[in-house]
Order: structure tokens, then C-alpha cells, then sequence
């Protein structure tokens, strides 16, 4: 396979960082780009990132002395510059809605990380594992845009990678009602514990968006392509309550279910166990071996035990048991800024790569 050139826009972000430790050393993705606002613009990235670099690795040694562009106002530099871009900007959702069309339109697929284009119809929000034939649904969004090549390609809420792989395997079943509960690290809010010292010792029961997105991202996850667009799924019916905790990173859900028949628990269990989708087939770099892992001890899953597990690509899940006003509930855990963020994206890029449409 040919290595392609890989742009990052919002580089100086968390998220940005993130892409910026899990390209390097990548086997099918070159750095070659970064971009972020006008005020980081015209400086090497060591410079416009001092001071502000977030990961415990330390800065990829190729990206120190990149130049920085402007995202919005060099967008067709960049592209000329690469196959692709990662995008996760921190601005107004319109205003990332233009941008992520600007590039597209100029023939430059972008893989983002925002929640702006999730909405759209024709724009496939992927986890690979579970919805990759919504890939069908970009030559209809070219057509809009009047690209051949320039697309959106958008991820998931990140508070939702737990739990809608966890529900997936079992949706055959007739689950009916899901009622899920997230615990957020303050990551997903692009902190650390020095930047946000309020979160210490405290829990913040609010979490403006999180809760709507947890409840419909999922319906169009779960739907189908038809007619050029991606028809909403109309079941199951789900209600979400999202909190803000002092962890660093990982998201736990817990998670209560309904079905339309009596289930066996360790019928559900085998399915997590057994459970492979497209990335598990294609063996592509960043798929985790086993994507669903149960543990039956009472105590796990955990943040700190777990949320690595696969190098944070994986799901964790424990504590099933019966419940008197749903049928079942359980515990699960992922990494939000890894299969929740930005591991992710690259995830659904290698699918688009492996798919033919990055080419």
C-alpha cells in the first residue's frame, strides 16, 4: 500500500496532539501538514505549541520544526500538500461546517473529529466496527459538492464509544429501550487536572450537547443508506444523562437495556467475546485484535486498568446481571481521546484507505 500524505488541522488542540502521537511512525499515514489559527500561524509547531503540549509522550520529533498554516486561510496550500486531513478545530459550528466544505472542495477529503457535519445527511458518521458500508453514501455527498475526489467523512460523540458497541452485537436481539449514564473524563473536554482545578475532588452533573448528542448520533449510526442519504434507525428509544468526573481519561457508561424477548446473559456475553467487525478483517494497523473484552470480575471495568487496553482501542465491559425495570445492565469503558477521538478517526481513515476512496 502506498503511504499517504496526512494533514492535521487543529493541530495545537488536544485532539490535534493526539494525531499528532498516533501518526507518527504510522505504516500507512505520512505527516506532511499542520494547520491551526492565525494566531499559531507562521511559526514552527515547537514554537506555537510551547507551553500548551498535553501528551506524556514527548512532541513527534518530525513535527518540531513544521511550519504551522493558517487552517482557514491557506486551505488550498494544505491541500496541494496531502491525500487527506484530520480536522479538529476548536470554532463556531458554522464557521467549521465552511471550513470542513472549503476543503473538501478542493478536492482534500477530511477525516474530523468536530460535531458540525454529523447532522448532515449524506455525510457518514463512522465506527468502523459497526457501520462501515455507510461509506456508500460519499459518491452521493461528491455529487452535492461537485468534487471527485473532496469529501466528509465525520466520527462519532466520544461518549457514545462505549456503549453503542457494546449495544451493537445484541441489536438482532430486538433491544427496544437504552438508558445509558456516562461518566467523562475531563479530556473530552480538552483538559488536565492543571487546567481544570474545579473538577477535583468534585463531580458536575452537566455537560452542555453531551446529552443530546449520546441519544440521537446513535439513531443514524444504526441506520441505512437510502437514496443518497443515511435514514435514521427508529429504534431502540435511548435517554442519556452525562457527567463530568475527575479522571483523566476514559469514559464509563453504565448502561440499562431492554429486549424484546428474554435473553440468556452468557448468549450476551459470547456475543462481546465473538464480536468482529470490518477492521478485524482487513487487519488494518490501528484495529484492535479483540474489540469487545468481558470481564466478570465485580470490580471492572476500570479507567486506570482498562481504558489502554489494545493501546486504548478496544471497549471494556463487566458487571451484567439482570435488571427488575429493564432486562439487563452492565458497566463499559472506552478511551475517549483514543477510539473516542482521534484513534478513531485514523481507524475510519485506514477503512476509507483500505476501501479505495482516499485514492
Amino acid at each position: 500500500m502506498k503511504k499517504y500524505k496526512v494533514g492535521v488541522i487543529g493541530a495545537t488542540g488536544m485532539v490535534g496532539q493526539r494525531f499528532l502521537t498516533l501518526l507518527e511512525n504510522h505504516p500507512w499515514f505520512e505527516l506532511t501538514a499542520l494547520a491551526a489559527s492565525a494566531r499559531s500561524a507562521g511559526r514552527p509547531y515547537s514554537e506555537a505549541i510551547e507551553g500548551r503540549w498535553m501528551m506524556s509522550t514527548p512532541i513527534p520529533a518530525a513535527a518540531l520544526q513544521m511550519p504551522v498554516y493558517d487552517a482557514s486561510a491557506d486551505v488550498e496550500k494544505i491541500a496541494s500538500m496531502v491525500d487527506f486531513v484530520f480536522c479538529a478545530v476548536n470554532m463556531k459550528k458554522d464557521e467549521i461546517r465552511a471550513l470542513e466544505e472549503a476543503y473538501a472542495k478542493a478536492e482534500c477529503p477530511v477525516m474530523s473529529n468536530n460535531s458540525a457535519h454529523r447532522a448532515t445527511a449524506d455525510v457518514p458518521m463512522i465506527i468502523p466496527e459497526i457501520n462501515a458500508c455507510h461509506d456508500a453514501v460519499i459518491p452521493f455527498q461528491r455529487k452535492r459538492l461537485g468534487t471527485k475526489r473532496g469529501f466528509i467523512s465525520v466520527k462519532s460523540n466520544c461518549s457514545l464509544q462505549s456503549y453503542v458497541p457494546a449495544i451493537h452485537p445484541l441489536m438482532d436481539l430486538g433491544v427496544t429501550k437504552v438508558l445509558a449514564c456516562t461518566y467523562q473524563a475531563i479530556s473530552g473536554a480538552g483538559k488536565t487536572f492543571q487546567t481544570f482545578p474545579e473538577i477535583l475532588d468534585n463531580v458536575i452533573p452537566y455537560i452542555g450537547g453531551e446529552e443530546e448528542k449520546s441519544e440521537q448520533e446513535p439513531m443514524k449510526i444504526w441506520g441505512h443508506v437510502e437514496n443518497g442519504e443515511i435514514v435514521r434507525a427508529q429504534t431502540p428509544s435511548i435517554t442519556a444523562q452525562c457527567l463530568r468526573v475527575p479522571v483523566s481519561d476514559g469514559h464509563t457508561a453504565a448502561v440499562f437495556a431492554s429486549f424484546e424477548k428474554k435473553i440468556e446473559l452468557e448468549e450476551i456475553i459470547s456475543r462481546w467475546e465473538s464480536y468482529r467487525g470490518v477492521p478485524q478483517e482487513l487487519g488494518l494497523p490501528s484495529a484492535p485484535k479483540q474489540f469487545l473484552h468481558y470481564f466478570r470480575e465485580d470490580n471492572r471495568p476500570q479507567a486506570t486498568l482498562d481504558r489502554n487496553l489494545e493501546h486504548g482501542m478496544a471497549v471494556s465491559i463487566g458487571r451484567l446481571r439482570p435488571d427488575t425495570q429493564y432486562d439487563i445492565k452492565f458497566v463499559c469503558l472506552s478511551h475517549n481521546t483514543l477510539r473516542g477521538a482521534a484513534g478513531g478517526a485514523v481507524l475510519m481513515a485506514e477503512l476509507l484507505c483500505a476501501r479505495g476512496w482516499l485514492d
